[in-house]
């Protein structure tokens, strides 16, 4: 799915401006991830994109377009910081959720399920309940119950920022083998300037609100990415540098 945003600018009725004036392409099998200080608009653009924002709160300018045509909530899939699973269901069961709100026959339901959890590597647990295992584990499940139903593109805001440094980086590598198997459309939200240059083919840095496209980084480092060893190449470092100048400006200028 290519998602096209032109000139969208979004104002809450309370009067604070939160975007300006942006114009992103993503393209199909594109992974791309926005940078920007707290507060510069990353998550309401987001959703935007999904058809989220409610015109009540918010007046939006410009278009969102989903290969070319209207905003289709159906066709995305979201994945958000804090899991949401449901407590009285087992991982596998609240793998279902998805395709049962997508009217998937269950015989399928059970097969992707099956596929899934070996995917991640969550075998044995299939019948355990989400307070049974760890953060990681779940935020793990909440990745496939969203793939499970197999959406055209995924919206991800800060899915690993709740996670200790060691599981980020197990999930961001679980994150890129999926990726790189399924070349799904990934629009992905960071304040981890590491794990954006880790993880996206291109890196959009935001200004501070309202939040306008400063300057967009293609990453050109090879793939397959490890996490672990590509932080200590010397092009990582360099990409990391440059970005940064960006970043800093942009958060000095914001106020404390």
């Amino acid at each position: 799915m290519r998602i096209s945003i032109e000139g969208v600018g979004i104002q809450f009725r309370k009067g604070v401006k939160v975007l300006d004036d942006v114009s992103l392409e993503v393209a199909t099998g594109d992974f791309v991830a926005l940078l920007g200080p707290s507060g510069c608009g990353k998550s309401t653009l987001l959703n935007a994109v999904a058809g989220l924002l409610d015109p009540a709160e918010c007046a939006m300018l410009g278009r969102i377009a989903l290969d070319g045509g209207a905003r289709n909530g159906t066709r995305l899939g979201y994945v958000f910081q804090r899991d949401t699973l449901l407590p009285w269901r087992t991982l596998a069961e609240n793998i279902h959720v998805g395709m049962e709100i997508h009217a998937v026959p269950v015989a399928h339901r059970e097969q992707r399920t099956r596929e899934l959890i070996a995917l991640v590597g969550l075998d044995g647990f299939e019948h355990y309940y989400p307070h049974q295992v760890s953060g990681g584990m779940r935020q793990r499940v909440q990745l496939v119950r969203t793939l499970a139903y197999e959406p055209e593109a995924i919206l991800m805001d800060e899915p690993f920022g709740a996670l200790d440094a060691q599981n980020r980086m197990l999930l961001q590598a679980e994150l890129l083998r999926i990726w790189e198997r399924r070349r799904t459309t990934i629009l992905f939200v960071t304040h981890d300037l590491a794990e954006a240059i880790t993880l996206a083919q291109r890196v959009v840095v935001l200004s501070k609100r309202p939040g306008r496209v400063k300057r967009i980084y293609d990453i050109p480092l090879p793939s397959p990415r490890d996490p672990f060893e590509m932080r200590a190449s010397p092009a990582f470092a360099e990409l990391e540098t440059r970005i940064w100048k960006d970043l800093r400006d942009e958060f000095r200028a914001v106020p404390a």
